[in-house]
């Protein structure tokens, strides 16, 4: 086990937030999480992210807390979302040590991690794969999150702090993509190998139609995408909300530019079904005294726009040309493109596994698909379907609060944060793993402050 810098990094930001507090450690957390390129801890040819080594301390800075940590404790009591979100790591874990094993060479797999036999980018036969250790890390982790977001927004200031978080994911997830734009071709550029050092295959060089492709802190564009969809869920909600306006409504406006500009297919295929969820959004936002009137002037005047817009492009010739090459390229060709292409075959083979381990899945973290979805059915099958299902649901879908207010609005954003998560992993996610901002999302979603005061019975320094 090694410590390369960015862990070290990590460990001692840490330790200073444990002093200053929680409301610190969750500022700091989210910018953890954009670190997805990073490896705090390389464990053999596995490594851990920051974000995931730094749940450690948002844990011992909520749960210093004697609320926090009542509330914690009955998150994970039947039937509330956490529980099935356990109950689906505790199957797919099971399945991650015996599937491999007992069905070991009885069918072929795109491995996830690195296997017993040469990695040659395509498939070979089902065995043990490191993943399937990391994933079960990375999953402990995300319940782990979910369930101190739920504890720490428990009460008003912390459900502030960990709305903070998110925007503060937004804030950093924004700046390392425009200076991994800014900075290309330049010096500059070297400094991210800092923050570029996982065990993954980086395309941070890479150029479609002599653009360059953002990436950000990220290893690829479509994770860059990907995520950003979520902010974009999460800030564009805001904005209609009218929560945070002048910050939400610049982060959602240079968040959806970089989208387009990422050049990612999963992106541009994305960002309009996002916008549609904020569209509908607004339909029920606007009108009654609590209605905005942003999201009232959006509703009478997106679609009249959206038609002149599309007017102007048609009747201007060469725009029309230039536009539909571009997206020709990244979105109508891309199945018959080199990554398309890799991307069916990984997908072909996830629903194999899923065929041939009789719905039960190979285990988590043992195949690599191009879909959230199919990573499911490979990975877990239909019990792993039915768990996230029912967290989902129990997530999402159970009424709490009282609507219209700050923290229903919160709720509002961070639940049509995940959708836009979702959508962006169910094109290009190729694990079970959502990451850590759903979980905060979700842990957000999920909870309704009291106005009951904060106190503190550990060693670590608190501020109420």
């Amino acid at each position: 086990m090694s410590i390369p810098p960015v862990g070290v990094f990590t460990l001692i930001i840490g330790i200073l937030c444990l002093i200053s507090g929680y409301r610190a450690t969750t500022i700091a957390f989210g910018v953890m999480t954009v670190f997805g390129g990073a490896a705090a801890v390389m464990i053999g040819s596995a490594g851990i992210q920051p974000g995931h080594l730094f749940v450690g301390f948002l844990a011992l800075a909520t749960l210093s807390y004697r609320e926090k940590m009542k509330v914690a404790i009955n998150a994970l009591a039947f039937p509330q979302p956490a529980f099935w979100l356990v109950c689906l790591l505790t199957y797919g874990v099971i399945t991650g040590f015996f599937a491999p094993r007992l069905w070991a060479q009885t069918m072929n797999i795109i491995p996830l991690g690195s296997s017993e036999y040469p990695d040659t980018g395509g498939a070979v036969p089902l065995g043990p794969v490191s993943s399937n250790l990391t994933q079960a890390i990375y999953n402990t982790a995300n319940i782990v999150t979910f369930v101190m977001v739920v504890a720490m927004a428990s009460t008003v200031a912390g459900f502030r702090a960990a709305t903070a978080t998110v925007l503060t994911f937004a804030s950093a997830n924004l700046f390392f993509g425009i200076a991994d734009l800014v900075t290309y071709g330049t010096p500059v550029q070297e400094l991210f190998s800092y923050i570029r050092n996982a065990p993954y295959a980086f395309h941070d060089e890479d150029v479609v139609a002599g653009v360059k492709r953002v990436v950000g802190s990220w290893p690829e564009a479509s994770t860059f995408a990907g995520v950003s969809l979520g902010v974009i869920g999460f800030t564009g909600t805001m904005r209609i909300c009218g929560r945070y306006s002048k910050t939400t409504g610049f982060l959602f406006l240079l968040t959806s530019i970089m989208v387009i500009r990422s050049t990612s297919s999963a992106g541009l295929f994305g960002l309009p079904v996002c916008l549609a969820i904020l569209y509908v959004t607004c339909f029920f936002r606007c009108g009654g005294q609590s209605g905005t009137r942003i999201s009232a002037g959006i509703v009478l005047f997106a679609p009249v726009i959206l038609i002149l817009i599309g007017m102007i492009i048609v009747m201007q010739d060469e725009i029309f040309r230039q536009l539909y090459a571009y997206f020709d390229l990244l979105l109508f060709s891309k199945a018959t493109s080199a990554s398309g292409v890799e991307r069916g075959m990984w997908n072909a083979y996830g629903w194999s596994n899923f065929i041939d381990s009789y719905g039960l899945g190979v285990g988590l973290g043992t195949s690599r698909t191009s879909s959230f979805v199919l990573a499911l059915l490979s990975n877990v099958g239909i019990p792993g379907v039915i768990f996230f299902g029912l967290f989902f649901l129990s997530a999402f879908y159970t009424r709490r609060g009282t609507q219209r207010t700050f923290d229903g609005d919160v709720r509002l954003a961070a639940r049509n944060g995940c959708l836009c998560l979702l959508i962006g992993a169910s094109v290009s996610g190729s694990t079970v793993d959502t990451g850590l901002l759903f979980f905060v999302m979700a842990g957000l979603a999920t909870a309704v402050p009291s106005q009951e005061p904060e106190t503190s019975f550990a060693p670590v320094p608190a501020q109420a």
